[in-house]
């Protein structure tokens, strides 16, 4: 029961920093530099594509065992797309403020690189529990990273943060933090200070040992 409970911890903590999906295995970096101008529209994107990724990894993981393997990504993009539409709806009737904001990257969640990677790669090979905690950690962890970059842009490229005015940074702010080429910046430097704080280094070899999914996928020891 130790072990198990210690498993599922890891399954869940993995994403925050480990594995996340933003800032270590750089998936999802679309909505990343689209979306990130604000640091509200980082939340509602994060916690939108976590609603998706738990959903889906539970139903997908109920229904490994009965989905065809040569219908399998048909039947992983049916599932995920239906949760992206019941998410939708109820951003556009609940919050249409930011509805309006993600726009057409809401329905992009869809063939969003972490959701369709997880499913493929954990929740049709493990059970729903564990499948449930890789969704909620990597979730956490993709939700964290936008909130940061948008938190990060929207200080400096505008001087407010979360509705409030800054002292000092509204009247002068950097624009360029708000538009694309702040977003590329932000994010090297955001994953420059995370690799740096994490003493991580480059692979010696390209290949599978140097990935991030290489102990999920069962490859770690099939590529030199």
């Amino acid at each position: 029961m130790a072990e198990n409970k210690t498993s599922l911890k890891k399954e869940i903590t993995k994403g925050i920093i480990k594995e996340n999906p933003t800032l270590v295995m750089l998936l999802g970096m679309c909505p990343t530099l689209a979306v990130t101008t604000q640091a509200v529209n980082g939340i509602g994107m994060g916690l939108a594509t976590t609603f998706v990724l738990l959903g889906s990894n539970i139903v997908i993981s109920a229904l490994r065992k009965v989905i065809p393997d040569k219908v399998r990504i048909p039947a992983f993009i049916v599932i995920i797309a239906s949760f992206v539409t019941l998410i939708g709806f109820l951003l556009e009737g609940f919050v249409p403020s930011l509805y309006d904001s993600l726009g057409i990257y809401l329905t992009l969640i869809t063939v969003n690189c972490i959701i369709f990677g997880r499913a493929e790669m954990f929740a049709s090979k493990n059970g729903i529990v564990a499948s449930a905690c890789d969704a909620i950690g990597m979730g956490i962890g993709f939700t964290l990273a936008l909130f940061l970059m948008g938190s990060v842009r929207e200080i400096i490229g505008s001087g407010k943060w979360l509705g409030m005015t800054l002292p000092v940074l509204s009247e002068d702010p950097m624009l360029l933090f708000i538009m694309p080429a702040g977003g590329f910046f932000t994010l090297g430097i955001i994953i420059a200070v995370v690799n740096k704080l994490s003493n991580k280094k480059p692979p010696k070899e390209i290949g599978c040992a140097g990935c991030a999914n290489a102990e999920a996928c069962g490859k770690a020891g099939d590529c030199k």
